[in-house]
């Protein structure tokens, strides 16, 4: 079972996020894959989203929507990824603030806390939260 909250802030205005869904975790090699389903409110269709937590302290975020997104986090640092879109490739940086998780094998449950801002160029796209607390 996941449970995901995530918090986005655009100009002012906050949007709240909130819904508990099944999944998968694996472990391959020294990473954790957590993958679940999202429903698109606008199409309806389930959408794929993998969080994939590496050792050496930095996770990775893939939304395989039509529009799909790769995202890299690890505190303190900022990567540039592309964002795909119907109309191109996009450039998009995401600078971490603030990057936690935990796992324990047994029974398998953990969590997960991301905090960061999204830029499009030097534009800021918004600042967002991600808690995420899974189990087996």
């Amino acid at each position: 079972m996941i449970h995901l909250e995530t918090r986005v802030s655009q100009e002012g205005e906050h949007s709240d996020f909130l819904f508990d869904v099944e999944g998968q975790l694996a472990r391959v090699g020294k990473s954790f894959y957590l993958r679940y389903q999202e429903d698109d409110p606008q199409t309806g269709t389930k959408i794929p989203v993998t969080f994939k937590l590496d050792d050496n302290g930095e996770v990775r975020l893939t939304r395989a929507a039509a529009n799909r997104l790769q995202v890299r986090f690890a505190e303190g640092r900022k990567f540039t990824d592309r964002y795909h879109t119907p109309y191109g490739l996009m450039n998009m940086e995401a600078e971490t603030t603030k990057l936690a998780y935990q796992y324990q094998d047994k029974p398998a449950r953990g969590n997960l806390r991301v905090e960061y801002r999204l830029f499009s160029g030097a534009n800021l796209l918004g600042d967002y939260k991600i808690r995420l607390q899974f189990s087996a």
